[in-house]
């Protein structure tokens, strides 16, 4: 895994970074694991914009990543490491020893060739998926359930990864990116190791037209709009003077977003 430097010969490649894809073994994915992905240009059933600034990307269709790992105490054997455009980590093509074949998060450490398996006495190597009450204190953990049985829902972006910080009867102690304590259910499953890709954070694109084929329209300033269209819109000078708010008038810095009290008691400290 490395980046890849561009010469400028160009103004779009002059300062642009990219990947080299060293770590790729293969180019096409397995066909019986993918699905067609259609564009929604993040419009709901009526054809209204939900979240602006997106659309327009790329044709590509969804690898279905296996986040539950109910495959248990079987072995699988790692047949390749492959992109994919849905996500910012890459992605291992597992088959395992009953001929059944599926796609993980690739962590770092995890090659070709490699064994991995899901099981409450799994050896502690990357990509092996225990019930976090098997795992050590202090080890580092990634595709991490919330609830048991639901799926891997975190630390599963490039790069990220969670510490096991304590474990108790029922109710185990995780110290996530942010610096916020969660604590967690014993019996959800967590994969070991880091999430592979970690070079992804010094990515320059280079120029506008590939944020477009990622999906990501551009995005105006409040500030350079109407009055009809933004609160900060209008005005002849640079700003209003009004603090900082979204086009519905709900303020963008310091105003609490979350209130979900049925969750507050599984944080143990908040990353602030």
């Amino acid at each position: 895994m490395g980046l890849k430097i561009f010469s400028p010969r160009s103004h779009a490649s002059r300062g642009a970074v990219g990947f080299d894809f060293s770590e790729i073994t293969k180019t096409t994915p397995e066909k019986s694991l993918t699905v067609p992905l259609r564009k929604q240009s993040a419009r709901n059933n009526h054809g209204q914009i939900t979240i602006r600034h997106q659309g327009g990307a790329h044709k590509r269709r969804y690898r279905l990543i296996d986040f539950k790992r109910t495959k248990m105490e079987v072995p699988g054997k790692v047949a390749s490491i492959e992109y994919d455009p849905n996500r910012t980590s890459r992605i291992a093509l597992i088959n395992y020893a009953d001929g059944e074949k599926c796609y993980i998060i690739a962590p770092i450490g995890l090659n070709v060739g490699d064994t991995v398996i899901c099981s409450t006495k799994a050896d502690i190597k990357p990509g092996n998926c225990l019930p976090i009450g098997s795992i050590p204190v202090g080890t580092i953990i990634h595709n991490i359930e919330m609830r048991p049985g639901k799926g891997a829902q975190i630390c599963r972006g490039a790069g990220t990864s969670a510490t096991l910080a304590g474990k108790g009867e029922m109710y185990c102690q995780i110290r996530l990116p942010s610096g916020e304590l969660k604590q967690i259910l014993t019996t959800c499953k967590a994969s070991v190791g880091q999430v592979g890709n970690t070079d992804n954070e010094n990515i320059k694109l280079g120029k506008a037209g590939k944020s477009r084929w990622r999906g990501i329209r551009p995005s105006v300033r409040g500030m350079h709009m109407n009055p009809v269209d933004h609160p900060l819109g209008g005005g002849e000078g640079v700003g209003k003077g009004r603090h900082p708010v979204t086009p519905w008038g709900k303020p963008c810095k310091g105003f609490k977003t979350r209130h979900n009290k049925r969750t507050n008691s599984s944080i143990i400290k908040r990353r602030k």
